[in-house]
């Protein structure tokens, strides 16, 4: 009678901390891992799940070629702030859970749009992509389950998925240069008048060589607004990557007047660079003859 007594307490006290949603430890804690990949913001937040004796992908223990929810508790959560390749196939910008199917010789890797889905309600036609994994013996026995990046690069990084003496890896690829190009683009088109988003739009073109023409007209809007050493700069290296070496030396030298004059500290790192534009667009001005001179009479 009394045991009954203490289990029937027992679960009336675990009753009575869910209702209160009192926060208490969890034999599979939660994590959350983020990563920036050039542009591209990633986020994974999932329930880390440890051995404790057991061995995964077995009949016993996260059946090997059944779907996993690749964690424990909830759905495994995956964000990406644009369009991804993963194993060379496209992952459209958004929110997803990521189940898995883990076998000894090929994982199947699930990024599904329902993202509260479960072994026991998943649908194979809520899947947005699937890519296939190749599992390797690392030699090593990892106690808890861990998903996590390496290998970075500013456009390319593994995501990870490592567990006992198994890993299995993922190629990331994201479009630097054009994922840059529509942020600059959306900043222009969120602040056009904003002298200094105008300045940096019309830098980043110009680093890339790309639409001179806009740069151009963005830096003319920029120094409109307010004229400063920094955009007479950078309107004068656009001016002289088009060509227009005539137009981009005044401009030069006036940026350098003005820096001299502005007691911004910041100045020393522009001067040199601004000197050596003067002194390129100089040489490459024809010279203008002076006032008065006369050409040579014909013999």
């Amino acid at each position: 009678m009394r045991k009954l007594s203490l289990s029937v307490a027992t679960l009336c006290l675990a009753a009575q901390l869910s209702t209160a949603q009192i926060k208490l430890p969890s034999p599979s804690p939660g994590a959350t891992v983020g990563q920036t990949l050039g542009t591209t913001d990633f986020s994974i937040t999932y329930s880390r799940p440890s051995l404790k004796g057991r061995t995964p992908f077995t009949d016993a223990f996260v059946p090997a070629g059944k779907v996993w929810r690749t964690g424990a508790n909830g759905a495994t959560a995956f964000t990406t702030s644009t369009d991804v390749m993963i194993n060379g196939k496209t992952l459209p910008a958004g929110s997803y859970a990521i189940l898995s199917i883990p076998d000894k010789n090929d994982w199947t890797l699930i990024f599904n749009k329902n993202k509260s889905v479960t072994e026991q309600n998943y649908k194979q036609d809520e899947d947005v992509l699937r890519v296939q994994l190749k599992p390797t013996t690392t030699g090593e026995k990892l106690e808890t389950f861990t998903i996590g990046f390496s290998d970075l690069t500013d456009s390319t990084a593994k995501l990870n998925f490592m567990w006992a003496d198994v890993k299995a890896t993922a190629d990331l690829r994201v479009d630097v240069s054009a994922n840059a190009a529509a942020n600059v683009d959306k900043a222009v088109a969120e602040k056009p008048d904003d002298p200094a988003v105008l300045q940096a739009a019309a830098s980043y073109n110009l680093s890339k060589g790309r639409n001179l023409d806009q740069a151009l007209s963005w830096i003319d809007k920029s120094v409109a607004a307010k004229e400063t050493y920094r955009n007479l700069f950078v309107k004068s290296q656009i001016l002289g990557k088009m060509g227009k070496y005539a137009d981009a030396l005044p401009v030069a030298q006036k940026a350098l007047t003005l820096g001299q004059s502005s007691n911004d500290a910041a100045f020393s790192f522009f001067k040199e660079g601004i000197e050596k534009s003067i002194a390129e667009y100089s040489t490459k001005v024809p010279a203008t003859p002076a006032k008065g001179a006369k050409g040579k009479k014909k013999a």
